[in-house]
């Protein structure tokens, strides 16, 4: 389902980290993805364009985004946007009081799903989900007690708004069978993404024809397969920039460009910056 990413959330016995993304941060362009965690995005300032399966969002400052577990999402950031994402395990909530056990099973199950897009004036929403934010972020001696407190809140929140429909299950990610079968490519670009990939090898993966993948994979990412690959690679390579010494040079090779002018003019062209210039920034 586009990509699985596999992550350790904060530590083992409290799995749930934030993300504070500016436009500086290797992973400010969001490519599309899926976890099982619950995601909770909040835009501080600018504007960005959230993907979740096959809904698009235009979100501002201000402005409320809940990624169920298991939907494939992505965004797309303007050069003046920062926005904050917590990512957490829903079985953190599980707890032997039984109305709360099951509305969180009923989410991990989707039977339930949370509305994904909030826009202002949702007084009450706001105020909780900025606490989880805030209390997140302060890391406190006793944040911990502080976080688990803000996320019942919020829950509870959700639960007396309403903020929540049944789905059925042609509305869930298994039911989708042309995600099922880009499963198998987006794998495939991102565990050979050093080495040569052609559309033939991409489409071959995906179990379709070369146009009709095109056609599915741009649908499902906004993107061509190769303008994928490339975010991809570009992506790995911020990564080289800020958490090691190896050239410039090395690092386009190891993330399987093998042309470095045409390296230098795709970084610039997806992060507004060259890459020696993103290593010292």
């Amino acid at each position: 389902m586009i990509y699985n990413e596999l992550k350790q959330r904060g530590t083992f016995d409290f799995p749930i980290e934030l993300y504070h993304l500016e436009k500086n941060h290797p992973r400010y362009e969001m490519t599309s993805h899926w976890h099982t965690e619950l995601e909770i995005i909040r835009i501080l300032s600018g504007e960005i364009v959230v993907r979740l399966s096959n809904n698009k969002y235009t979100a501002r400052k201000g402005d409320i985004l809940f990624v169920n577990p298991e939907i494939v999402h992505g965004a797309t950031p303007d050069d003046n946007c920062i926005y904050e994402c917590i990512v957490l395990h829903l079985d953190m909530l599980r707890t032997n009081e039984m109305g709360c056990h099951f509305f969180i099973d009923s989410l991990l199950n989707h039977d339930y799903m949370i509305n994904e897009f909030i826009s202002a004036p949702e007084s009450d929403l706001f105020i909780a989900t900025n606490r989880l934010f805030d209390a997140m972020g302060r890391k406190s001696s006793g944040y911990k007690f502080n976080v688990i407190g803000a996320i019942y809140q919020l829950f509870g929140v959700i639960i007396d708004n309403h903020l929540y429909s049944s789905s059925s299950v042609e509305t869930t990610i298994s039911a989708d069978k042309s995600i099922a079968r880009l499963k198998n490519v987006l794998s495939y670009m991102r565990t050979n993404f050093h080495r040569q990939i052609t559309l033939d090898d991409m489409a071959d993966n995906a179990g379709m024809s070369a146009k009709y993948f095109c056609s599915q994979f741009r649908k499902m990412t906004t993107k061509t397969p190769i303008e994928y690959l490339n975010s991809y690679r570009i992506e790995r390579a911020a990564r080289k920039l800020l958490n090691s010494d190896d050239s410039v040079t090395d690092i386009a090779f190891s993330c399987g460009f093998n042309d470095l002018s045409y390296f230098i003019k795709t970084f610039k062209s997806i992060k507004g910056i060259t890459p020696s210039k993103f290593r010292k920034s």
